[in-house]
């Protein structure tokens, strides 16, 4: 008796099988980058209530990042400058200006000024600025370069494995204490070498156990 089907249609259950496979992992990979913060997150810039430029006012007046963030070296929470540290400049410079008419509302009526955050965790995730701060982590490390930023840009991706892999490795990412908010700042030497200096000094133990962030 002949056969009912050609020769060749013995492969197309394995070809299904390879083609159902292929789909599955390109599905994975998809999920996992696609749905990550590195490809979520990053580049995330929010236009703000007032067109606030750090390129203006760090890169180009040289403002000190703790002029504004005033509680970076003390708190967990960097602050959002009030109202008042606003015009304590701009009392006198540009005071008519447009682009300052919701500051000069919130100095007014004492109601502040709704900033959109850019950086944010998950709650079940504890960050605290000032224990990063004061062993030397520049801010840019986090944040990147804002000195350069016309707008506040997420730069990097604050996932856990992201921290993880700072923990585990910080030394790159340090620096002297008093240099923390200078934007652009290299290391005299080898950055890895100079950052394992920085650990011995400091006796840092970045934790990478899961209660060292979570609560």
């Amino acid at each position: 008796m002949s056969q009912l089907f050609p020769k060749w249609a013995n492969k197309i259950p394995l070809q299904l099988q390879i083609a159902l496979a292929v789909k599955l992992i390109a599905i994975v990979f998809g999920v996992t980058y696609f749905f990550s913060p590195k490809f979520t997150d990053v580049g995330y810039a929010p236009e703000q209530v007032v067109p606030y430029s750090h390129r203006l006012h760090v890169g180009q007046l040289g403002i000190d990042c703790q002029y504004c963030h005033t509680t970076v070296k003390v708190s967990a929470k960097a602050a959002i400058p009030p109202t008042a540290t606003c015009m304590n400049c701009h009392s006198q410079i540009k005071p008519d200006s447009p682009k300052l008419e919701k500051v000069r509302e919130s100095w007014a009526n004492d109601v502040p000024v709704e900033w959109t955050r850019v950086h944010m965790l998950p709650d079940y995730a504890m960050f605290n600025h000032s224990a990063h701060i004061n062993v030397g982590v520049g801010c840019e490390s986090c944040h990147g370069r804002v000195d350069r930023m016309e707008v506040v840009t997420q730069k990097q991706p604050l996932s856990m494995s992201w921290c993880i892999d700072c923990h585990r490795n910080p030394a790159p990412n340090l620096r002297p204490v008093s240099e923390v908010t200078t934007m652009g700042w290299t290391a005299p030497e080898n950055p890895q070498a100079f950052g394992e200096k920085i650990i011995k000094a400091k006796n840092i133990h970045a934790p990478t156990y899961c209660n060292g962030c979570h609560y």
